[in-house]
């Protein structure tokens, strides 16, 4: 069964090392016949969710109009949902957790998202994994909520410079995860 699959980014670092990670998992994606969108919120223009309680009542899914409400119609219609950003101060970057902050215009009214599955992709510049526990912990609290079947997170850490994942193994374990969902 084909799945629509949506890739968010949060790096501002375009060819960084997360976004070398989200296009091997799309490749894999692709190569296993689903569809994919990629989404890169670090060059859009996504504000903090206000708590204003008005989602979806001007037709859209924030009544302040920022670029998620172009994130939001893909969103409804992901069956998998996969994060792929950089490490930043122990968590999301600011660009990906405020799109991830406005998610919350789909729990309060009568527009439930489709996604039934997550991914986690993430990178960081320190060694060990350890450093990646807060952002694990937010999107493993983000999945329970929303009922996501989480299908695998790939950490990878001791890579700084731009292109230093080539170095790894991981654009293959992410294209081979991609290529499993």
């Amino acid at each position: 069964m084909m799945k629509n699959v949506l890739v968010m980014t949060g790096s501002p670092r375009k060819g960084g090392n997360s976004d070398l990670m989200a296009d091997a998992f799309i490749e894999g994606v692709k190569s296993a016949g689903h569809s994919v969108v990629k989404f890169e919120t670090a060059f859009k223009n996504i504000k903090g969710c206000r708590a204003c309680n008005s989602c979806f009542s001007k037709g859209k899914a924030c009544v302040f109009d920022d670029d998620f409400n172009e994130l939001a119609p893909h969103l409804e219609k992901a069956d998998v949902l996969v994060f792929a950003a950089p490490l930043y101060c122990f968590s999301f970057p600011a660009q990906l957790k405020a799109a991830i902050d406005k998610f919350y215009s789909f729990y309060i009214t009568e527009h439930p998202l489709a996604v039934k599955e997550c991914c986690l992709l993430t990178c960081g510049a320190d060694e060990g994994e350890e450093v990646f526990e807060g952002m694990v912990k937010m999107y493993e609290h983000l999945a329970a909520y929303s009922g996501w079947v989480d299908r695998g997170k790939l950490l990878v850490a001791g890579v700084a410079e731009k292109g230093d994942v080539k170095n790894t193994d991981s654009l293959g374990k992410a294209k081979e995860l991609g290529a499993g969902i």
